[in-house]
C-alpha cells in the first residue's frame, strides 16, 4: 500500500498516475479500480481488493483518503497488514490524501502497518518550482538550460499543470537537447511577461532606443503597460537581492533565487542611489497606469531611460 500525501495538487495527481502505471506494469493482468473514500464503505473496499472473475489481483486507486470513515479505515489497516505479509498475491492499493491534519491518525496507523508514504512538495518556493520544471524534462530523458527553465517558472510557475504541459510540448516538438531559452520564448511570445522580460533585459543592457521601440510595439499589439512595468520591477528586485547577497546583508537562501541566477546579474555601474531612483520612477509609472488621466506610455519611457542609465 502507498499513500500520496498533500503538496501541490498537480504533482500529487502526477505521482499517483506514475505509481498506478508502475503497478500495472508489474501486474499487467491486474484490474484498475478507482474508489473515492468519501463515499466508499468497508464492503466496497474488501470487494475491490479481493479476486474477481477478471483478475486475481487489482490495482486499487483511492482518492480523498482524508474522508475515509472509521470502518473503511479499519478495513484498510487490516488489509495493509495482510498485504505486507504476502505481497506477491495481494492487490496493490494506492491512496491519495489532500494534505492537512484531517485523517492524519489513519495515515499514522497505515504507515505503522507497513504502508509507504510519499510526501509531495508544495512547490511554493522558487527553487522547488525550478527543480520541478527540470524534472519534467528529465521524465523525457531531456535536459533544459537553467535560463530556459527559469523563464518557464517566471511565466507559468503559478500554474503547475500549464507548466508541465509546456515542458511536455517542448520535448515533443523539438529535438534540441538541452532545450534553450530561445526555444522556450518561441512558445511564449504571446505572453506579456516574456515580452516584459525581453524589454527589461534590453533596458538593463543600456539600449534605450531599442527598449522604447519594443515597449511601444508591445503596447500597440495589446500588451497592458502594467504587465511591462511588472517585468521591469521584477528585474530591479533581482538586482537589489543580488546586491544584498554580495554585501552580506542577506543570504542566498533569503534572496529566494537560485545561486546561478544571482551570479548572472550584473551589478557593475549600479549604486544604491541609482537603484532607488529607478524603483521610485517605476512606482510613479505604476501609479500612472492605474490612474484616470495618467500617461503610462510616457511614464514607461521615462522608466526605461532611467533604468538604461542605471538611475543617473
Amino acid at each position: 500500500m502507498r499513500i500520496v500525501y498533500g503538496g501541490d495538487s498537480f504533482l500529487n495527481d502526477q505521482t499517483m498516475r506514475d505509481l498506478c502505471h508502475k503497478a500495472l506494469t508489474v501486474r499487467p493482468d491486474a484490474e484498475l479500480i478507482e474508489l473515492d473514500a468519501t463515499n466508499t464503505d468497508q464492503y466496497a473496499f474488501d470487494e475491490a481488493v479481493s479476486p474477481s472473475l477478471l483478475s486475481d489481483t487489482a490495482v486499487v486507486h483511492i482518492t480523498n483518503l482524508q474522508n475515509a470513515d472509521d470502518k473503511l479505515g479499519e478495513a484498510m489497516i487490516a488489509y495493509c497488514k495482510q498485504a505486507c505479509a504476502n505481497p506477491s498475491e495481494s492487490s496493490i492499493v494506492i491512496c491519495q490524501h489532500e494534505g492537512g491534519n484531517k485523517g492524519k491518525r489513519l495515515i499514522d496507523k497505515l504507515t505503522h502497518a507497513g504502508a509507504g508514504k510519499e510526501d509531495i512538495p508544495d512547490l511554493k518556493k522558487p527553487e522547488a518550482k525550478l527543480n520541478f520544471t527540470i524534472s519534467q524534462f528529465e521524465r523525457h530523458n531531456r535536459r533544459v538550460e537553467p535560463q530556459a527553465a527559469q523563464q518557464l517558472v517566471d511565466v507559468l510557475g503559478e500554474h503547475t499543470g500549464e507548466l508541465a504541459a509546456m515542458c511536455n510540448q517542448l520535448c515533443f516538438d523539438f529535438d534540441d537537447n538541452p532545450i534553450s531559452l530561445n526555444r522556450v520564448n518561441q512558445y511564449l511570445t504571446a505572453n506579456a511577461q516574456v515580452t516584459g522580460f525581453a524589454l527589461a533585459d534590453t533596458a538593463l543592457a543600456g539600449r534605450t532606443a531599442d527598449a522604447i521601440i519594443m515597449m511601444r510595439s508591445a503596447i500597440e499589439q495589446g500588451t497592458a503597460p502594467i504587465a511591462l512595468i511588472g517585468a521591469l520591477a521584477s528585474k530591479l528586485r533581482g538586482i537589489a537581492k543580488a546586491a544584498a547577497v554580495k554585501s552580506g546583508t542577506i543570504s542566498t537562501a533569503e534572496a529566494g533565487m537560485p545561486s546561478w541566477m544571482l551570479k548572472r546579474i550584473k551589478l557593475a555601474g549600479w549604486t544604491s542611489a541609482g537603484l532607488s531612483t529607478c524603483i521610485q520612477t517605476l512606482a510613479w509609472a505604476d501609479e500612472q497606469s492605474k490612474t484616470n488621466g495618467g500617461d503610462p506610455v510616457y511614464a514607461l519611457e521615462r522608466s526605461i531611460e532611467c533604468i538604461a542609465s542605471k538611475g543617473r
